[in-house]
């Protein structure tokens, strides 16, 4: 039962510390009470508990298996630098993983023309993948690039590996990147390949990268679920 400190507190706050105190005993992958059985055990209207469950799934720290509701690993935390998904995964001992949805090539819109410096029009590569954590879908990225520069990767690109290291090892050297980093909702479409709800908050990442030259070498479009990963920058005067 909930002290009588506690009582004082609206009984939504009430609610959540009393789950957060019971997923501190709890283990990954161990299930929580049911929303009835937690609700006698705080005292409170079954909704009152609703509400608490969904902050917590949005944050991450369980997730919905079945019928029940499980504690979940940690977020990955991935690294803000010019290092590839694979790397930060690897650094955070998760197997990463890519599922190819699409690889064309098209004509640059206004965006990816400004942003990769040519007309409108050119031609550009565009990769559209599913990333994966230990096989659980996290992210999806879209990467733009100038055909003219980069055709050859059709003959010899596995789109499931790291195709930073695949550029890398083409002989051209990441010298820079800017980033942009906001809150969105997914589209139905997004929500649909990431396995989620279009109500779980995501993460969307804006990345132009140069080359030593200074020539733009990618556009980067990539959405990740809120509830499956952080990212961390390490700053310095």
């Amino acid at each position: 039962m909930l002290s009588e400190s506690s009582a004082r507190m609206p009984k939504s706050y009430r609610v959540r510390a009393e789950l957060e105190s019971l997923l501190d005993e709890l283990a990954e992958g161990d299930q929580l009470p049911s929303e009835r059985e937690l609700a006698l055990r705080c005292g409170v209207a079954r909704e009152t508990v609703r509400q608490a469950v969904r902050e917590l799934l949005v944050e991450g720290r369980i997730r919905r298996q079945g019928r029940g509701t499980v504690v979940s690993r940690p977020k990955m935390v991935q690294p803000l630098s010019l290092r590839s998904y694979t790397e930060g995964a690897l650094k955070f001992g998760r197997t990463p993983g890519r599922l190819l949805v699409d690889w064309a090539d098209i004509p640059a819109d206004a965006d990816t023309a400004h942003v990769l410096g040519i007309e409108v029009g050119a031609p550009v590569m565009h990769l559209e993948r599913i990333l994966l954590a230990d096989g659980e879908r996290i992210g999806l990225e879209s990467t733009f690039m100038p055909l003219p520069r980069f055709a050859g990767l059709r003959a010899s690109y596995d789109p499931s590996t790291s195709l930073y290291a695949a550029v890398r090892a083409g002989g051209v050297v990441y010298a820079k990147a800017t980033e942009r980093i906001e809150t969105v909702l997914a589209s139905p479409r997004e929500a649909a390949l990431l396995e989620c709800t279009t109500a779980l908050p995501m993460l969307l990442l804006h990345r132009r990268s140069v080359d030593i030259d200074g020539v733009p070498v990618e556009r980067v479009r990539s959405l990740y679920r809120g509830d499956r990963i952080a990212f961390q920058a390490t700053l310095q005067d």
